[in-house]
């Protein structure tokens, strides 16, 4: 099989109208209709429901305690994006962010999650929070476990990476398959 991957110059939001287009066009050839986007004000989201009207969007915000420091979901274009279907999923970041971060922050050390994440992060920092985020939504319950799903996540804001995903829940981490690259930066 041949497939085509789209490699972008530097990360960044300049990349998410083409990673969602890239995304859009693999995701309809292999019928794939689940997307996972992360979002931090919802707009990502909301651009990715506007990409297909064939996706079910499942957008994946930061959670709560990190809107202090980032900009948070802006309810104007969260309900945009929810009249599109759109569905928000905040909670607690599966793989950096939670107790373990906690636990790194007053203690020291590295903790196993974290040490997954930077391995996600030799590929891209969007590998990361695409894997974080399709876990998250999978977790809460919001995917079909028997369907692949895409998952679009970026560098700070926007989307520069988008991977086909077979999806698991957290605690059968090990049995996540990537099983292709659409787009990511270099």
């Amino acid at each position: 099989m041949e497939t085509r991957t789209h490699y972008f110059a530097s990360p960044g939001p300049e990349n998410t109208e083409s990673t969602l287009k890239a995304a859009a066009s693999r995701a309809t050839e292999l019928g794939i209709r689940q997307v996972v986007v992360a979002t931090t004000t919802g707009k990502t989201a909301l651009l990715a429901a506007e990409a297909s009207a064939d996706w079910n969007v499942i957008g994946v915000t930061l959670q709560r305690g990190l809107w202090e420091k980032y900009d948070g979901l802006d309810p104007e274009i969260a309900g945009r994006a929810e009249a599109k279907g759109v569905v928000f999923l905040t909670c607690p970041h599966t793989l950096m962010g939670a107790v373990d971060s906690a636990i790194r922050d007053k203690l020291g050390g590295l903790p196993p999650q974290h040490l997954i994440s930077h391995v996600y992060y030799t590929f891209s920092q969007g590998t990361k929070v695409a894997v974080e985020c399709l876990l998250m939504a999978a977790d809460a319950g919001l995917l079909d476990m028997s369907q692949e799903a895409m998952a679009v996540a970026g560098t700070e804001y926007g989307a520069d990476t988008a991977l086909v995903v077979k999806p698991v829940y957290s605690h059968d981490f090990f049995s996540l398959a990537i099983r292709e690259l659409i787009a990511k930066p270099r």
